[in-house]
């Protein structure tokens, strides 16, 4: 029985064929043998707000090219898995524009990089290797992955550093945060201190839902996506602002 989101597929009239020049990652099998509620599936552990309109925008952009059904319905392989993963990750991570994503997928696909990306979903035989188990914290378990104390993330908490849910849950960003924390702290940086820093970054995302709010209030599709891709792209405008800010600043402190 198909799910909800391929009863969401709009069919196609055109069936493609086999790509002429093999796209990144080289070497991963491409027989399309998921949908995409499997690849949702796949995906849905590392990128929760994952959404059907969302993969269908990022096929419109040209990102990752799934083959279609006699039918005209999308499939997907676990090459176009890893694909969209990549782009995720780099949305997620680092902020990227859609447009350098593209060029960095270009690079891969041609082999002009220096280092090319490892997918982590296939083996290298290009069989599947399974969903990798990554989610949500809890204060005990982030200590552990991050191989720093408990007290460090509960001063964290207390600050309002970091934030966990009712569950009392934090998210895989947090990661992140215990590291840079745990590295200031070698220099005498305490976690009150932190506070300034998500106090600003807390109110340039407020600044980031005001912008997407009327995206987020349209009904197509495509508009939902849309919010997503502005919100990251301001995201690392912010972050550009603020490293220039701080670097300006630390200049001046040099002899």
């Amino acid at each position: 029985m198909s799910s909800v989101a391929d009863r969401q597929e709009e069919p196609h009239s055109t069936i493609s064929g086999p790509r002429l020049v093999e796209q990144w990652p080289h070497g991963v099998a491409r027989d399309p043998i998921m949908r995409i509620s499997d690849v949702l599936a796949q995906l849905g552990a590392d990128f929760p707000t994952l959404t059907p309109s969302k993969l269908r925008f990022l096929e419109e952009q040209g990102l990752v090219e799934p083959q279609r059904t006699a039918g005209g319905y999308r499939q997907y392989s676990l090459a176009d898995v890893e694909r969209l993963r990549f782009v995720l990750r780099q949305q997620r991570d680092r902020y990227l524009p859609l447009r350098v994503i593209g060029e960095q997928l270009a690079a891969l696909d041609a082999g002009t990089v220096d280092e090319p990306l490892i997918p982590r979903l296939a083996t290298n035989d290009g069989s599947a290797a399974g969903p990798v188990a990554v989610g949500r914290y809890t204060p005990a378990t982030l200590a552990a992955e991050t191989g720093t104390s408990l007290e460090l993330v509960s001063e964290l908490l207390d600050a309002g550093v970091l934030h966990s849910d009712r569950s009392g849950h934090l998210d895989p960003w947090a990661a992140e945060v215990v590291l840079v924390a745990r590295a200031l702290s070698e220099h005498g940086v305490e976690p009150r201190h932190l506070r300034t820093s998500r106090s600003a970054a807390d109110r340039e995302v407020a600044i980031a839902d005001q912008i997407v709010a009327p995206l987020r209030g349209q009904r197509a599709v495509a508009a939902q996506a849309h919010a997503s891709v502005v919100a990251a792209e301001i995201g690392e405008l912010f972050a550009r602002l603020h490293a220039a800010f701080l670097r300006a600043g630390v200049d001046e402190l040099a002899p």
